[in-house]
């Protein structure tokens, strides 16, 4: 059976084996949860078979789907997760680009990590909208706004059943966000389920989650095309464009 090690390098050079999973993208979760929480310059990094895990859409989607219920079954809520999913990115903020275990090692990290605090800065911010966001930045402007709407819904008082089918974000005039008013998904399997279908497709019929639509459909923004794609890698761009599709994808 193969094996990944965890290493890590830490102050003095010194290399330490921090453990051995049997699975490449918890492995790399686990040094994205210790390399989010250390205060020196320490090195994790994973030794062991190089093959992927993910390589297609429906790999990394069955993937997200799988650690959104698993997250929902342990109450884990949608703001608890994106703060903890900001937290675990800012490692990764110099990478051009992601393959896709490191992008579901995000989101599994995220699961369980101890979330970021919510800043009252962040209440008040402006964050820039971009229609075409290209980096890092405009990611997490996308993630920081969602996380704010959350707080002012939650100012509001819990959302009742109808909220699912959209709701807009109670904002004060004049807030500058990076997200759209509208909101359909509250919980992180939703959120990464129509996170993934929107941004980058992968889902089938057979999950049980969503059906094709009969007849012509002329839909109202861009879509990923059918079926199952090879991807070798993912920019920040996509990962915006799911952030994006977890709040408004229905």
């Amino acid at each position: 059976m193969a094996a990944w090690e965890l290493w890590r390098q830490d102050d003095n050079g010194n290399r330490v084996r921090s453990g051995v999973f049997a699975d490449r993208i918890e492995a790399l979760a686990r040094a994205l949860v210790l390399e989010s929480g250390v205060l020196h310059k320490q090195i994790y990094w994973v030794d062991g078979p190089s093959d992927p895990v993910c390589r297609t859409n429906r790999d990394l989607y069955r993937r997200l789907v799988s650690e959104g219920e698993r997250m929902n079954a342990a109450a884990r809520s949608l703001d608890v997760f994106l703060r903890a999913w900001w937290r675990v990115a800012r490692p990764l903020s110099g990478r051009v680009s992601l393959d896709l275990d490191t992008v579901a090692a995000m989101v599994v990290a995220a699961g369980r990590v101890e979330p970021a605090q919510l800043q009252v800065s962040w209440r008040s911010a402006s964050f820039r909208y971009t229609d075409k966001p290209t980096s890092y930045t405009d990611w997490e402007a996308i993630v920081l706004s969602q996380i704010t709407d959350l707080a002012d819904f939650a100012d509001q008082g819990p959302l009742d059943e109808y909220a699912r089918f959209g709701i807009d974000a109670p904002r004060l005039a004049g807030c500058a966000r990076a997200t759209d008013l509208r909101w359909y998904n509250f919980d992180p399997q939703a959120y990464l389920e129509c996170g993934m279908a929107g941004a980058l497709g992968g889902w089938s019929e057979d999950d049980g989650l969503r059906k094709a639509v009969p007849g012509p459909v002329v839909p109202l923004v861009n879509e990923p095309e059918p079926g199952e794609h090879t991807i070798g890698s993912l920019g920040w761009v996509d990962l915006a464009e799911l952030a994006r599709c977890g709040q408004e994808y229905e």
